[in-house]
């Protein structure tokens, strides 16, 4: 009995993997960035919620209102909602490149577009800090692992 294969059709074979597989690898990258961008919005949504409420401090007059007052975050609590502009101005940004197998390599991230959100996380010599990324990270976690475990298929 004699087995043999021509070189034709390994070649056709092989040409059908090669494309199979890149094929694959698109869909898979369609899939993480998919995954990525709700990942972005898991941040965003834990975010809101964080940073939606008043704190436990000193009580203050609203600037240019005769009455209305509001109750600003003690050190060490998220920072308290006076404005609402921290909490409204952040962008979600999806970071990509490309690695040797084909296949991409993603960071999401969310980030502040207020000058004065990094002094309220760490602090200024004047004032103590009102940490809320670490809250914010924990709040996100069990649904961006929850993203990231689903299946490829």
């Amino acid at each position: 009995m004699k087995l043999w294969v021509e070189t034709d059709s390994i070649y056709s074979a092989g040409r059908a993997v090669k494309v199979k597989e890149k094929e694959l690898t698109k869909d898979i990258n369609r899939k993480v960035l998919s995954r990525a961008t709700r990942v972005v919005n898991a941040m965003r949504n834990a975010e809101l919620e964080v940073l939606k409420g008043q704190g436990s401090g000193r009580v203050y007059r609203k600037p240019y209102t005769k009455k209305a007052t509001y109750t600003a975050s003690a050190p060490g609590e998220v920072p308290a909602r006076r404005t609402g502009s921290l909490r409204l101005h952040w962008n979600g940004n999806i970071k990509q490149r490309l690695v040797s197998s084909g296949g991409i390599s993603i960071i999401a991230e969310l980030e502040s577009q207020e000058k004065y959100a990094a002094a309220l996380e760490h602090g200024t010599s004047k004032m103590a800090a009102r940490p809320y990324v670490e809250k914010i990270k924990e709040k996100a976690r069990s649904e961006i692992e929850r993203i990231y475990s689903e299946s490829y298929q």
